[in-house]
């Protein structure tokens, strides 16, 4: 299995643009069913903040997008989104969740993009030191170690995406998904499987879960947040937000990814 080894906008850069509407339509409809299931499950309400970005820019007339975040009783923060111009081949689209501090499951954090070709992130964000807390990293993490490595050496045409940035790269788990691919037909439902098994898997996690003795979360909660914040301001994939939209509503856009402008409370401890 090769590799990729570039900055989000070389490879924008690098590649002709192509329409890819169709693709982003069909993965649209996939994070937002997605999303209905998690809201199945959870109690969610529109924070406030984020009621003027559900639409933004003209998607009739060039680069646009849409972001809502949630907060609830049990999570804390949960995102879904998506930036870009689909007619020139790139677009970018999220959906993260992020629980409460109830309970020590991870969080969920999955992202798509066209640049023309594909590009899928999914993983388990850790809520906690996996080397120092092996009886954690047993029940999260070792049980998809066979399917993670299964998946390197039955997808071929999958490349393993590698971010320049030493930050990034120490943000994913063991067992996260971050590739390059062929948007084909086949491929395209490869991802689209993988996806939805992982977030029925996260939504078992969570039910079997146990609750974190109160004493003990608000340091959880602080602990998520930076780990929020970070993730969202150190994205080397933001200079695209800037590319299409300028500094001032990217940086907005930013810190509507990690609750910066929240006006909901976070979930009680």
């Amino acid at each position: 299995m090769s590799e990729t080894l570039q900055h989000v906008e070389q490879m924008v850069d690098q590649n002709p643009r192509v329409d890819v509407t169709e693709t982003f339509e069909e993965w649209r409809e996939l994070l937002s069913g997605l999303k209905s299931r998690i809201a199945e499950r959870f109690e969610l309400t529109r924070d406030p903040s984020t009621a003027d970005l559900e639409s933004y820019g003209d998607p009739a007339t060039g680069p646009a997008g849409s972001l809502a975040a949630y907060s609830g009783p049990e999570i804390d923060w949960l995102v879904h989104s998506w930036i870009g111009d689909p007619r020139t081949g790139f677009v970018n689209l999220h959906l993260t969740a992020w629980l409460g501090p109830h309970v020590r499951a991870p969080h969920l954090g999955a992202a798509l993009l066209l640049w023309p070709d594909g590009w899928f992130y999914v993983d388990a964000i850790p809520r906690g030191d996996l080397v120092g807390d092996g009886a954690y990293f047993d029940s999260y993490y070792a049980p998809n170690d066979p399917a993670w490595l299964a998946f390197k050496e039955e997808h071929q045409d999958f490349t393993w995406f590698t971010s320049r940035t030493g930050f990034i790269r120490a943000s994913l788990s063991p067992t996260a998904y971050c590739y390059s691919f062929p948007p084909t037909r086949p491929n395209l439902d490869t991802v689209a499987e993988l996806l939805t098994a992982r977030v029925d898997q996260w939504l078992g996690w969570v039910a079997d879960a146990e609750p974190v003795p109160a004493p003990e979360r608000a340091a959880l909660a602080d602990r998520d947040l930076a780990v929020r914040r970070n993730i969202a301001e150190r994205d080397p994939a933001n200079v695209m937000g800037e590319r299409l939209f300028g500094p001032e509503l990217t940086q907005r856009l930013v810190r509507a990814l990690w609750g910066g402008d929240r006006e909901l409370p976070r979930p009680q401890l």
